[in-house]
């Protein structure tokens, strides 16, 4: 009888000190030319200040980061306090494991305790993984704005999707 080993995602808060393999993972994100229009992952300075500062998960198996989430505020503007923007990137060697699953769902829980009532992502309409698990995850499809932005001279269409709370705003 084989001895079967079960390999435990914990998920927990972005630290600093995670961010080296979360910048590999973004830049492995890059790579595909499918999950966003950036180029080049940006240090930690910059990416400290891009992403809100409470709703930041990283999955670790074994003490290795497997994916992370996060939010952006899209607007200053306090009437839209409420609303963000989802990032989710996992590393290629654990895609189909549910990681983004874990990580989205648990980014949602985290973005209600904060008062976040919409959660918005844009997501390049070839990333049909990436556009299912949003649905999996309570998101819809609003619209695909076409030709958003360039991607190495290549006009891309971005499939905005919305998750509406059912706890906050109500």
């Amino acid at each position: 009888m084989e001895a079967s080993t079960s390999i435990t995602t914990i998920v927990t808060e972005l630290l600093a000190t995670h961010y080296p393999e979360v910048k590999e993972i973004y830049e492995l994100g890059i790579a595909t030319n499918n999950a966003t229009l950036e180029t080049k992952a940006p240090e930690w300075e910059e990416w400290d200040a891009k992403y809100m500062k409470s709703c930041r998960l990283v999955a670790l198996q074994d003490g290795r980061v497997t994916g992370w989430a996060a939010l952006t505020a899209v607007s200053g503007r306090c009437v839209y306090a409420g609303v963000a923007e989802v990032s989710v990137y996992i590393h290629p060697e654990f895609k189909r494991q549910g990681i983004g699953r874990l990580l989205l769902n648990r980014l949602v829980a985290a973005s209600e305790q904060e008062g976040i009532w919409t959660l918005q992502a844009g997501i390049l309409k070839e990333n049909v993984a990436s556009i299912k698990l949003h649905e999996q995850c309570g998101f819809r499809v609003i619209g695909v704005r076409e030709k958003l932005g360039q991607l190495h001279g290549q006009w891309r269409d971005i499939c905005l999707m919305e998750r509406r709370s059912k706890v906050v705003g109500v």
